[in-house]
């Protein structure tokens, strides 16, 4: 990691899911699932801080307390406005690069974010990702991108899900040079982010065989898992990826349409 460029991570959590209320404080093995997910990421070596980003609302002040008892830094702002409350987060930690990552991904991979901000520092990108063409399973998601790229969709931005999603306006544009990281062996069939409450069954599950002292597993022993009982891969095989999105998209096409 550059010694002059500061790496801020932002994790962005909420109680208010629409599928599935409250799943970021959803025990697994004794502990919610977002302390679950911290614990993952505070083992990567190239994020210089991280950040939870919550909400101002009311039921959101359970995220600020879990915070509050790990020591991590949480910074609160709009509900509905993410890329707001992402840009005022960056801004008040002075970060050069964000890393974007979500709260419902408890099975997250250091490594692979690591990989992620080595690759953007080291191509000097505006934006690099592993999701755009996905060779990793949904639930081990980042971005990267620089903070000016953040405050020029900040500044920007209207449709509405440039501003629920964060990045659009950024991964959209026409003259940035993005990167891509991508995995050695395909693995995008796999589903391990929680929307539903099938995503949180299996997520337990793995968390129950291969963690059930607490100690950390890497992905390849989750890939393994998965090979060696396919069973627990098709709990959930079904549900679309990104389905927020694409229902965000949707909505803004039918209100087009109407207007």
């Amino acid at each position: 990691m550059s010694k002059y460029m500061k790496v801020v991570a932002i994790l962005q959590a909420r109680m208010s899911s629409s599928r599935l209320p409250g799943k970021v404080l959803m025990p697994i093995l004794g502990k919610p699932m977002l302390a679950q997910q911290i614990l993952r990421l505070q083992r990567a070596k190239n994020i210089g801080q991280l950040i939870v980003a919550t909400s101002n609302d009311d039921q959101d002040k359970a995220i600020v307390e879990l915070c509050q008892q790990l020591g991590i830094s949480c910074f609160t702002g709009s509900l509905d406005n993410v890329l707001d409350r992402f840009y005022h987060a960056a801004k008040s930690a002075q970060a050069d690069i964000v890393v974007r990552l979500t709260g419902d991904c408890p099975l997250a991979d250091p490594e692979v974010i690591d990989s992620a901000i080595e690759l953007h520092l080291t191509e000097k990108s505006g934006y690099t990702s592993n999701c755009e063409q996905p060779t990793y399973p949904d639930g081990f998601d980042v971005e990267v991108f620089n903070f000016s790229e953040l405050e020029g969709a900040w500044q920007k931005a209207t449709i509405p899900s440039d501003l629920e999603h964060v990045t659009p306006y950024i991964r959209n544009k026409a003259l940035i040079k993005k990167s891509l990281l991508t995995s050695a062996i395909d693995y995008s069939h796999y589903r391990l982010t929680v929307d539903e409450a099938r995503d949180f069954q299996l997520v337990e599950q793995i968390y129950q065989v291969l963690s059930p002292q607490g100690q950390y597993f890497t992905s390849e022993q989750i890939f393994q898992l998965l090979s060696d009982k396919p069973e627990l891969a098709v709990i959930n095989q079904d549900i679309i990826r990104n389905e927020g999105y694409l229902k965000s998209l949707a909505q803004e096409q039918l209100n087009e349409q109407k207007s």
